[in-house]
Order: structure tokens, then C-alpha cells, then sequence
């Protein structure tokens, strides 16, 4: 899960390029998201149901981070942990653009409805910053489902992934075609 992993011989240059790149755009995520929560938190130290909501989706977005992480460094199991983190990912993204979009369009509405103690231009300030993150955090996840994407057919090429090469080469075993009838045997 570290950086300091060197690349073997099985693994190609570019898949330890992708997996490096993978790793950090993670950690950014963590890194925003977790800004993003004291952000909100800044705004009133006991949340309203708004405010709550929007701390969940930054764990949510913490949650996805860390199980991409988790199915970057397994090796047996990863179908899991890569399915948890691209439904987490995909969530998270459209639900971080939705935020972001009702951060910079109804600024007022939505300090409102956190019921903030701050002034509101001091809140204002403070929403836009975790709006102008939110817009950073919904980039890299889109970064990180692409990059995800390459990893996973790294794996199938260099054979990572050998069950689903087993399920679609058992149709070309010889024994089971003489069961078929005449004319589908070739």
C-alpha cells in the first residue's frame, strides 16, 4: 500500500506507473475529504440533518478511497474490494458533483439549512472552500474509476485474473464438442 514498492519482473512498467498514480490519487481523496468534514464541522460544531448528510457522504468518500487502496494491494480477492470501491466511487461522484453544484448556486440556502453560527459571509467563504473541494474531489474520483479500469485489465492481460480466462475457454475443449450434434461440430 506504500510507494516505495519496486516493480517486479511480472509486473510492466506502465501497470507500476498506473498503480503508483492510483495510490496517490487515493491519498488526495482521503486528504480532501477529510478537509472537507472539518470544513463542514467549522461551520457548526453539533451539524443540523444537512450538515450530517454532508459529513457522511466525505466518509462515504473516505470509505471509497480506502477500499481502493485495499484492492490495489490484494492480490487474492481483489474482485471485491474492486467492486465495493467502484460502487463507492461512482456514488460518491455523483453525489459530490450534486453538492457542489448547491454549494456555488443557492450559497445562502444552503448555509441556511446547516443553521450555521458564523456570520454569513465568513460562512460563505468557509461553504465555498469545501464546494471548491468537492469540485476536486468529484475530478479525482472520475481519475481514480479510469485508472482503476486500466489496473483491473492489467491484471486480466498478465493473467492476474485466471477464472474468467476459465470460463470462457472451457467452451473450446475438444471433449466437449463430440457430445454436440452433427451439425455444430466443427
Amino acid at each position: 500500500m506504500g510507494f516505495n514498492q519496486q516493480p517486479s519482473s511480472a509486473v510492466t512498467e506502465s501497470h507500476y506507473h498506473t498503480h503508483k498514480v492510483f495510490l496517490f490519487c487515493n491519498y488526495i481523496l482521503l486528504g480532501a475529504a477529510s478537509s472537507c468534514i472539518f470544513l463542514t464541522l467549522s461551520l457548526r460544531l453539533l451539524p443540523s440533518i444537512c450538515g450530517f448528510f454532508l459529513i457522511l457522504l466525505h466518509v462515504f468518500t473516505i470509505a471509497g478511497a480506502v477500499t481502493g487502496c485495499a484492492a490495489a494491494a490484494a492480490s487474492a480477492g481483489a474482485s471485491r474490494w474492486y467492486a465495493a470501491h467502484m460502487v463507492t466511487t461512482v456514488l460518491t461522484a455523483i453525489f459530490q458533483g450534486s453538492v457542489s453544484v448547491l454549494i456555488f448556486t443557492r450559497t445562502s440556502d444552503f448555509l441556511g439549512n446547516i443553521q450555521s453560527y458564523v456570520r454569513e459571509e465568513d460562512g460563505a467563504v468557509i461553504l465555498k472552500l469545501a464546494g471548491g473541494l468537492s469540485i476536486l474531489i468529484f475530478c479525482l474520483e472520475w481519475v481514480v474509476m479510469i485508472l482503476a479500469f486500466f489496473l483491473k485489465y492489467y491484471a486480466y492481460v498478465e493473467g492476474g485474473d485466471r477464472t474468467v480466462m476459465k470460463r470462457s475457454a472451457k467452451v473450446q475443449q475438444e471433449e466437449d464438442l463430440k457430445d454436440w450434434p452433427w451439425p455444430f461440430q466443427v
